[in-house]
């Protein structure tokens, strides 16, 4: 087949393409405005149309992007508008303050509150406790000891005959000691061996006449100053071969009664204010418990040793029983409450969180289990609303005619309404009743 002229390009045309193909710049240089395309593309002819068309497509789509944008907008407000549609109502009533004296009895013997008798049932608590403590003794005493030993008695009496001492006589030693002896005493007469005369003798155990350790003498020779003067004096006499031993003298605590007493006071003080904490402590936060109807008792008081005792310290012991007469704090309160709701004439009530109340105790009957109690209480009474009715007047109404409708019903008893919508645009109540909102404020 024959080919036609026009198919075939001369080498020389085809180089000339490629060389200004290859001359042209790799990378376009960018421009800012349509209108600059021409610019810098001065080789190529191109229309104004072109020329924008080709500037859009090097940019941010920004038409689409702002169509998209209205769109989103338009479903975000829809969903604020039909699903977060909301109202809240906020009412400030009008209180008054009415207030109250009156005269309740707390009773042991019955389980429930009655209004009519003004009457609460109270609880009888009891706790023991034991107690000991240490007390130091103030006495002084004095801690002696004797000293002793043993001593011969000689009689050399002429004409000899046998000498009777009686217990408790005294023989003074030459250093000018004396000492005693504990048991009567015979001494034998003399006797004769040949031409000698030899005395009689026995020996006795004897003690100092007074403590210390200047009694713990050597060896010594004794006289018995009783017989002095008579003719007995130079014949009876006394040695000792050994030492006397024994003898000390100190001072010393001992117990007196005041100690006694004075320990018997502080304990039984500690222990009676000591039960009656321990009492408080186990009763709890949820009960009334009034100074004066709580009691204390000793049971047992003991010290563990007698007057006189030589001691440096001692021990006092005691045990206490307490009882209480208490009533619980919600019972009065309820007692209260019923007692204000009795007193309110409809449509009022009263803010519970506005009770204010005291109490004292006028009488206090422990034995038979009794509290006479003096109260005072005040309360904020307003006129009740009946806030689901409300919230059904107020279903796709106005912000004024909210406050229309709270006006009317509730005239000077109302103090200041706030509505607030939401979404901020809206400008009426939701339909459904749970997205509106009433709350009353005091």
């Amino acid at each position: 087949m024959a080919k036609k002229i026009f198919d075939i390009v001369p080498p020389k045309k085809v180089l000339k393409k490629e060389t200004i193909t290859k001359s042209l710049p790799t990378e376009e240089k960018k421009y800012t405005k349509p209108h600059e395309y021409k610019k810098y593309n001065k080789k190529k002819e191109v229309t104004p149309a072109e020329e924008t068309l080709l500037y859009e497509e090097k940019h941010f789509p920004l038409r689409g992007v702002l169509a998209g944008s209205a769109i989103l907008v338009l479903i975000i407000g829809g969903i604020l508008y039909f699903k977060l549609q909301k109202v809240d109502i906020k009412i400030w009533p009008k209180t008054e303050v009415l207030s109250f004296n009156e005269q309740a009895l707390a009773d042991n013997s019955v389980d429930t509150i009655d209004l009519n008798g003004k009457t609460i049932p109270a609880e009888f608590f009891e706790e023991e406790k034991d107690l000991w403590q240490e007390f130091p003794a103030t006495g002084n005493a004095s801690n002696d000891g004797r000293a002793e030993g043993t001593i011969t008695i000689y009689n050399k009496y002429s004409p000899a005959s046998a000498l009777t001492l009686k217990s408790g006589t005294h023989f003074l030693s030459d250093s000018g000691k004396y000492f005693v002896t504990l048991q009567k005493v015979v001494v034998p007469a003399a006797t004769k061996q040949g031409s000698k005369t030899v005395p009689g003798s026995v020996t006795v155990k004897v003690q100092a006449a007074e403590a210390g350790e200047d009694y713990n003498i050597k060896s010594s020779k004794f006289s018995v100053p009783g017989l002095s003067g008579t003719s007995y004096y130079y014949s009876i006499y006394a040695e000792s071969s050994k030492d006397m031993t024994g003898g000390f003298s100190s001072e010393v605590k001992k117990v007196t009664e005041e100690d006694i007493q004075n320990a018997k006071d502080i304990l039984q003080k500690n222990i009676l204010e000591s039960v009656k904490e321990l009492l408080k402590n186990k009763i709890g936060a949820d009960y009334i418990l009034l100074d004066n109807a709580i009691s204390a008792e000793i049971t047992e008081s003991s010290s563990a040793v007698k007057a006189g005792s030589v001691i440096d310290k001692f021990s006092y012991q005691a045990k206490a029983k307490a009882k209480a007469l208490a009533f619980k704090k919600s019972d009065l309160e309820n007692l209260i409450e019923e007692y204000v709701n009795s007193n309110i004439s409809s449509p009022k009530t009263f803010l519970e969180d506005s009770l204010n109340y005291n109490y004292s105790s006028s009488t206090v009957d422990l034995v038979n289990g009794k509290v006479v109690l003096d109260l005072s209480f005040d309360v904020e009474t307003f006129k009740s609303v009946d806030e689901n009715d409300l919230i059904s007047l107020f279903r796709e109404k106005s912000s004024d005619q909210i406050k229309e409708i709270i006006n009317s019903r509730m005239g000077d008893q109302v103090l200041q309404a706030q509505v607030n919508l939401w979404p901020f645009w809206t400008t009426k109540a939701p339909k459904d009743k749970t997205k509106i909102k009433v709350e009353l404020k005091f």
